[in-house]
This record gives structure tokens, sequence and C-alpha cells, in this order.
């Protein structure tokens, strides 16, 4: 890649990211769980109101408010991966990536991971491959071939991978 990695606080989601996560989620109009084992998501993936109450079955939205409930999530979530990352260089690609990884995931998770610790490490390609760590959903190992429980959301991973590898 041609470009430097710059310091993350200069660095924000991306458009394309931004409707990469949309269309990874899917929109839905009605409260679903996605993969056996995950909690109600509704419009974009969202698993919270607006004012923090859990998404519940039977809840609906519109288009438009999937869409603004997503982006003002993505924002707040923006100045605590910043924080989360004080100090990191990464690539825009890379930042992307990530994002979306914690769209998915929650904050929570992205403290905890290793991809955390070897970006602050400086460790860029064992952050990438780290990716591959987040393969299962309620226990069940999406990898595995011909699997019709989770597919997706080893593919994502895969895609993440793919991503995040050609930004080194």
């Amino acid at each position: 890649m041609n470009n430097p990695r710059v310091i993350v606080t200069a660095l924000t989601l991306s458009a394309a990211a931004f409707v990469g996560i949309a269309t990874s989620e899917g929109y839905t109009d009605r409260a679903v769980i996605p993969t056996r084992g995950d909690v109600p998501t509704l419009g974009l993936g969202s698993t919270t109101h607006e004012d923090g109450r859990a998404v519940r079955m039977g809840d609906t939205t519109t288009p438009v408010k999937a869409i603004q409930r997503t982006l003002t999530y993505m924002q707040k979530d923006e100045s605590d991966m910043r924080r989360s990352l004080d100090g990191v260089a990464l690539h825009q690609a890379e930042y992307d990536v990530y994002m979306d990884w914690r769209y998915q995931y929650g904050a929570t998770k992205w403290r905890n991971s290793s991809m955390l610790r070897d970006l602050r490490a400086g460790n860029y390609t064992a952050a990438c491959n780290d990716l591959l760590e987040y393969k299962f959903s309620a226990g069940y190992d999406c990898s595995t071939p011909g699997n019709k429980v989770c597919a997706g959301v080893w593919t994502r991973q895969l895609k993440r991978h793919a991503q995040c590898m050609g930004a080194q």
C-alpha cells in the first residue's frame, strides 16, 4: 500500500465502510435473531434503540430510522475506538475493517481482543490474522465446510481478513 499509516485520531469511518456494514448486516424492518444464539436485531443489525433499550422481538423500524440509528451509533463508537487505539497508526482500510468488526462484536470484545493487543504492539499482520479467531456463533464453528448454521459469520471474517491483509 502506498499510503502511509496515520495516527487513528486522524481517521474516521469511510463512507464505503459504512455502506459495507449496511450491506453485510442487511436491513430488516422487524426484529429478527440473525444467527442461532444471537440477540434480536433490527434495522441494520442494531441490538439497542437510541435510548439504550434492548431490541425485542416485535419491534419495527423504517429504512431512514435504521440508517440514522446506525450512523449515530458509529459516530459515538468511534470516539471510544480512537481512545482504545491511542498512539496507534493505521491505514484507512485497516481502520474500516476493525470498525466493521467492532460493530458486529461490540466494544467490550474489542477491548479484550488479541487484535487490539497486537495493534498496540505494532504487530499489524498478526492483528489481521486475529480476525480469523472469531469464527464461532453460539459455540458452533462457522468455518466448518458446508455449514448452514452461520456460514455468513465465517464469510464475513474471511472478507475482513483479505481486506486487512491487502493493506499490509
